[in-house]
């Protein structure tokens, strides 16, 4: 199988349905992230079929449950993950990528110029910062993709989803536990609306997607 069919029935396998032209941007997308990958460290993984696997299909992992032409921040996006993935096969999305490290945003704002992207840019910044440039409570989701904990992350995150927006979490196999764990943490300040425990199509990988809404009225009582 070749990498383009690899990628174009991974992501079938999640509901995805991948066209030629946006297989055609998956492919420069993954030469220039090996390109830029070789002064900075984007990722660990150097196998083609493993960055399409564990980048590019994880990210379209959560597909299901995003909307077209909403609003969407990712917050340490590092290699662009899993943002331009999602950009690529929702269009009508406007994305931006919170990173911490400079070298990063310059990379995923070259990758969206080569891929000739709209509505989506890289701002330098950490999500902890008031000073970030990144507006506040605005956004229709806020992702997050293996960071922290699940109940620091949801907080941290909360800070930028609208009133009706959502949180989503990708995590991996420790996922279920984790939310666990979380609840405790948490109480009642964020709702589980929906999730999601799966396998990456053909490998033995587990992931596991928490989807959150953040109860404000709660935060505001349990704060006054």
């Amino acid at each position: 199988m070749s990498l383009g069919d690899f990628l174009i029935e991974g992501a079938r396998e999640l509901g995805v349905i991948v066209s030629d032209n946006e297989l055609d941007l998956f492919l420069l997308y993954l030469e220039n992230l090996k390109k830029w990958n070789e002064g900075i460290n984007l990722t660990a993984i150097k196998d083609d079929r493993e960055i399409v696997l564990n980048h590019f299909i994880d990210s379209l992992s959560i597909v299901p449950f995003i909307e077209n032409d909403r609003s969407l921040l990712v917050i340490c996006s590092g290699g662009g993950f899993p943002g331009i993935p999602l950009k690529i096969v929702h269009s009508g999305l406007k994305v931006t990528l919170l990173d911490s490290v400079n070298k990063k945003v310059s990379f995923m704002n070259d990758t969206v110029r080569k891929l000739q992207l709209k509505d989506i840019h890289a701002v330098w910044g950490r999500a902890e910062d008031v000073e970030n440039k990144v507006p506040r409570e605005s956004f229709d989701y806020v992702v997050t993709r293996a960071v922290g904990s699940i109940s620091d992350t949801a907080r941290l995150s909360s800070h930028y989803v609208s009133e009706n927006g959502a949180i989503v979490l990708m995590r991996g196999k420790k996922g279920p536990k984790e939310w666990i764990l979380a609840k405790e943490e948490i109480g009642g300040d964020f709702e589980l609306v929906d999730s999601k425990k799966f396998t990456l199509p053909q490998s033995d990988l587990m992931r596991s997607i928490f989807i959150l809404k953040h109860n404000r009225s709660s935060s505001i009582s349990q704060n006054s």
